[in-house]
């Protein structure tokens, strides 16, 4: 039974596109989440509040506050809010092009060239995974770009809103795609993982209201865990893609080459 899930039938079955160049776009915007490391070290190095920033102990929505002053209770100062803004927003782009562009089916087997799948799935919870892991990390993405677009500051609830819908999202995506890719590649572990550290610091957060000694700390490990992941599973599919890409490339130049003139 197990062997014949992983090995359809020929009949009633396709071969996903494993080499297009719009799936090979959409792995690499999601690895592209990444540039949020880079980003924020810039402005956390930039920083001219009274106190050193910490990461233990500051929001990362403090980097992206457009005044200097005090803001619920903390002293904030961030003068490269504007390149912090717009890495969340780069960030929340990243992740709605791949959700677009990336398809279900190449999600289903982890964008493994020559395994096919059912025509038709119609509650098959594979594909249920997939299809979700699509929305919620779109969910996600769009939440991070209304974060980048209206910071803490500013007195909107949309900010809080969008982190909030980044922080759930992305750690259910990380959870369905990470069970999803158990038994097709190492990495799906590590993805679990990623899911589980960050929806275990999601729910400290929520208990806690962040009012804890650390609330930078917790608030990293339900956000960098989300990032991680998803630039881990971009890294597998854009490597996976490019290969297949490379193998078609040598094919067809050998059928040209073998071709009459």
């Amino acid at each position: 039974m197990a062997a014949a899930a992983q090995a359809p039938s020929a009949r009633g079955t396709f071969l996903p596109d494993t080499a297009s160049t719009r799936q090979y776009i959409g792995a690499w915007a999601v690895l592209s989440v990444v540039q949020y490391f880079v980003a924020e070290a810039a402005v956390i190095g930039a920083w001219a509040g009274p106190e050193r920033y910490s990461r233990r102990t500051g929001l990362i929505s403090d980097l992206g506050a457009v005044n200097c002053g005090v803001f619920d209770g903390r002293n904030v100062c961030s003068p490269l809010h504007v390149l912090m803004n717009t890495s969340f927003v780069a960030q929340g782009l990243g992740m709605l092009l791949g959700a677009l562009l990336l398809s279900s089916a190449l999600l289903r087997i982890a964008a493994r060239p020559g395994v096919r799948v059912a025509v038709s799935h119609t509650g098959e919870m594979p594909w249920l995974a997939a299809v979700a892991t699509r929305i919620l990390t779109g969910a996600a993405g769009a939440g991070t770009v209304i974060v980048g677009l209206v910071p803490e500051d500013l007195g909107s609830g949309w900010h809080y809103a969008g982190a909030v819908t980044y922080f759930i999202a992305g750690a259910f995506a990380l959870l369905l795609l990470g069970i999803l890719w158990l038994r097709q590649t190492p990495l799906g572990w590590f993805i679990l993982a990623a899911g589980g550290v960050s929806t275990a610091a999601l729910l400290t957060a929520g208990v806690t209201r962040l009012d804890v000694p650390e609330p930078g700390t917790v608030e990293r490990l339900v956000g960098y865990p989300i990032t991680i992941g998803l630039a881990a599973a971009g890294l597998v599919i854009a490597q996976r893609v490019r290969q297949e890409r490379v193998v078609l490339k040598a094919l067809r130049a050998a059928r040209a080459e073998g071709s009459p003139a």
